[in-house]
């Protein structure tokens, strides 16, 4: 019996496992996105739970992209299951160590290419959504860009042998700009990412808030012709559909050379790709995944980690999904002595499976702490409410297959509500008890069905 088993919470010692202070504006935002079924984008830190085999997989990956390393991950979960928190809970990670982090669901207009335009947009959607730690909501790379000739500068100063106010410092300067980008110059359009990144210092130096903003829009992929690109920046190359991947790699680079240890791409919602109808613009999307996941595998790329996020159906499926390229099937599919059971987190794909009671409870009381913040009142569930509220959850009909942890986290915030604006009702009442049954023969062996247990 799962409460024998896996939890045995009733005698538990009443303490507080999350006594911290949060700011009321995130906690709101915690529980309005929690409520409406969407995945946070700042606080996930209050309230991450479980997930640390996972996490500690993927922190293995992110060290060996510091040293100059490269990894490729697939997460993989049913709708709901929590594989957009684990990207959102990683781009915090990498963001903390001194990464950039780049973050975009894919859709019918985001695809990794196509005939319109898809992957570009896919693009732009990872360069509006960078990260670092000093700003971690995206938009970053003017940022980057400033702290990248502040470290030009600050090294020439640290020398000595030139000071500021010297006539010769900006002179300095730029030789030792064009000196860090001609290494970008090597590597495929290094050229042409190197002349607007000195665009973008001449504007820097020159006080030309234009050609700045032309600068930064080049590297966001905004610009839809070369003749516009052109007259602008005095280049004839643009980003579009076929080259924005080799780009990916030239930020990471220059990154690197501003100071951080790498970049981490998170692209979720491969389900998109599935669903295309066109099988033929579908598999020039797998060969796309194909040919990143091969750069990555084979030492081609340093310093940058890829993770996409998908269902279980649209990376298995033969017919639709990843898998029905078999170039990438012979590649990712599971071998003879991985299962369910005995997992192997070393593998490119990584299969989430669902909360257990223990840290569903656990994540229970840091919602209701949560809720009481944005409400102002001292929460009154207790202990014993939340283990009858994870019980329930769990003797519902169908609940190991097909409830996830997005529902079981709804209802227990609209159970938060109710209960705030019914004060006089006990948690049973609130719940309906008599419409929750337990399999027979649930409980014995301890009281309620419970034995003793230290969190």
């Amino acid at each position: 019996m799962w409460y024998n088993e896996k939890i045995r919470l009733v005698g538990i010692r009443e303490k507080r496992l999350f006594i911290v202070q949060i700011p009321k504006r995130i906690a709101s935002g915690l529980i309005n996105a929690l409520k409406g079924g969407v995945v946070p984008r700042t606080g996930l830190g209050y309230i991450a739970v479980g997930r640390s085999d996972e996490i500690d997989a993927l922190l293995k990956d992110v060290a060996i992209a510091e040293e100059g390393g490269a990894f490729f991950r697939f997460i993989v979960g049913r709708y709901g299951s929590g594989k957009s928190f684990l990207l959102q809970t990683m781009r915090a990670h990498v963001t903390d160590r001194g990464f950039a982090a780049a973050d975009a669901d894919l859709s019918p207009e985001r695809r990794l290419c196509g005939t319109k335009g898809q992957g570009l947009a896919t693009y732009r959607e990872l360069m509006k959504n960078l990260s670092v730690k000093a700003k971690p909501d995206g938009g970053a790379l003017p940022l980057i860009l400033e702290k990248w000739i502040d470290g030009v500068r600050n090294e020439i100063l640290a020398e000595g042998k030139i000071t500021r106010d010297n006539t010769f410092f900006d002179v300095e300067v730029e030789k030792r700009i064009f000196a860090k980008i001609n290494g970008l110059e090597d590597m495929v359009h290094g050229f042409e990412f190197a002349a607007i990144i000195s665009e973008y210092y001449h504007g820097f130096r020159d006080g030309n808030d234009e050609k700045q903003r032309n600068a930064i829009r080049w590297l966001r992929g905004e610009f839809s012709t070369k003749t516009e690109a052109k007259e602008c920046l005095n280049v004839s190359t643009i980003i579009n559909d076929e080259n924005w991947y080799d780009y990916l790699k030239l930020m990471t680079s220059f990154l690197v050379s501003a100071g951080y240890k790498g970049l981490v791409v998170m692209i979720d919602e491969l389900v998109n790709i599935m669903k295309i109808s066109n099988s033929v613009t579908r598999q020039y999307n797998y060969e796309k995944i194909l040919m990143m996941y091969n750069d990555v595998m084979q030492g081609k790329a340093h310093n940058l980690g890829i993770i996409l996020g998908g269902t279980p159906q649209c990376v298995e499926d033969t017919r639709r999904g990843v898998f029905s390229y078999e170039a990438l099937r012979s590649r990712l599919e599971r071998g003879r002595f991985a299962s369910d059971d005995v997992k192997d987190l070393m593998s490119p794909i990584i299969r989430l499976s669902p909360l257990n009671y223990e840290e569903l409870t656990v994540l229970t009381e840091k919602l209701a702490e949560i809720h009481g913040v944005v409400f102002d009142y001292e929460p009154k569930i207790t202990l014993e409410d939340r283990i009858f509220f994870v019980k329930a959850e769990f003797g519902r009909v169908g609940a190991d297959t097909n409830i996830t942890p997005r529902e079981r986290i709804r209802d227990f915030i609209e159970l938060l509500n109710i209960a705030y604006q019914n004060p006089e009702k006990t948690l049973a009442e609130l719940m309906g008890e008599d419409e929750f049954k337990f399999a027979e023969g649930e409980g014995e062996g301890s009281a309620d069905g419970f034995e003793d247990f230290d969190l």
